[in-house]
């Protein structure tokens, strides 16, 4: 096990270095000028060269590269041209929200994928098969941004039953596990909860499908095991490809939220995000880029080592 963490140690390094180029890189060749954000329109050219070598844009590619890694490895992320903060406390704030919010989504998606996909594959051809299969479709092919401007248009302005926008009472973006923290989670999680839904219960009932139909399961009913044993074996066997898709749609939705965080203004990476597209904020734009890709990194790394926990054979192989 060690040798095997090891070496998919050594295959995630090289991985990070690209990712660090390329988030360096995208960010630099896309249009416009960062110090607009901040310089007046009448500035001078005294003044705006005084503002690039503050912030090193006076320098070339590869020594703003280089340099903005080096920091980066030593926990500096630059600071925000916009606001003039310390990059790396605004984007580790919001990473912590968009973990909260991603976490809930893909553990309700993955409770209720696996449910409709056991659901499904148990009972392949029926009714229930067919309502199962329907929701899951509708989970990866509804437009979320839209569902969540319906769920907050039924739930909150309509019903009044959950709060619209914010992390928490007046706007505050300071989480608190208490209930009524928790409301305001609720709505975004649930609309972000639909796609891993979808693809969850797609993916477990073909496993379950193409599991029951296998010789081994004929021969465990044929020796006498009741269907709750029979269930256990298919778990068993689902559960490392299921665990590793979970990973998979929680990094996903840590990257992939700034639609949704937008909608329900929740102050994530998402939230984030848009506002340093917004304002041409490189150094906080390039700063959650890299610690998203980090953490995607991060996540395949820790799914394909439990993986190995639920099938040794991987380890092997």
């Amino acid at each position: 096990m060690i040798a095997y963490l090891l070496r998919r140690a050594g295959y995630a390094l090289p991985i990070m270095l690209g990712v660090s180029f390329l988030c360096f890189m995208l960010v630099h060749i896309a249009p416009g000028d960062p110090l607009v954000a901040i310089l007046p329109a009448d500035a001078s050219t005294e003044l705006q060269q005084q503002m690039m070598k503050l912030y090193g844009f006076d320098r070339s590619l590869p020594e703003q590269f280089f340099h903005w890694l080096w920091r980066a490895l030593h926990g500096d992320l630059g600071t925000s041209i916009a606001t003039s903060r310390p990059v790396t406390g605004e984007v580790f704030k919001a990473v912590g929200n968009t973990f909260m919010l991603a976490m809930m989504a893909t553990l309700i998606g993955f409770f209720f994928g696996c449910l409709f996909g056991f659901v499904a594959g148990y009972f392949r051809h029926s009714w229930a098969d067919r309502v199962a299969s329907f929701i899951s479709v509708i989970g990866v092919s509804v437009p979320h941004y839209w569902l969540g401007m319906v769920m907050v248009i039924v739930f909150s302005a309509k019903l009044q039953w959950l709060p619209a926008t914010g992390a928490g009472p007046g706007g505050s973006g300071e989480w608190t596990w208490d209930y009524e923290h928790l409301q305001y989670m609720l709505l975004p999680a649930i609309t972000m909860s639909f796609i891993p839904m979808g693809i969850v219960a797609r993916t477990v009932r073909a496993l379950v499908a193409e599991i029951l139909s296998q010789e081994f399961v004929v021969g465990l009913r044929a020796r006498g095991l009741g269907e709750y044993g029979v269930f256990k074996h298919v778990v068993k066997n689902c559960a490392p490809t299921a665990l590793a898709v979970m990973g998979l749609q929680l990094g996903y939705l840590l990257g992939g939220s700034i639609l949704i965080e937008t909608v329900f203004a929740w102050p994530g990476t998402g939230f984030l995000l848009n506002q340093a597209i917004f304002q041409r904020d490189l150094p906080l734009l390039q700063g959650t880029i890299l610690v998203l890709a980090l953490f995607f990194v991060a996540l395949n790394l820790i799914v394909d080592v439990l993986q190995t926990v639920f099938d040794p054979r991987i380890e092997r192989s």
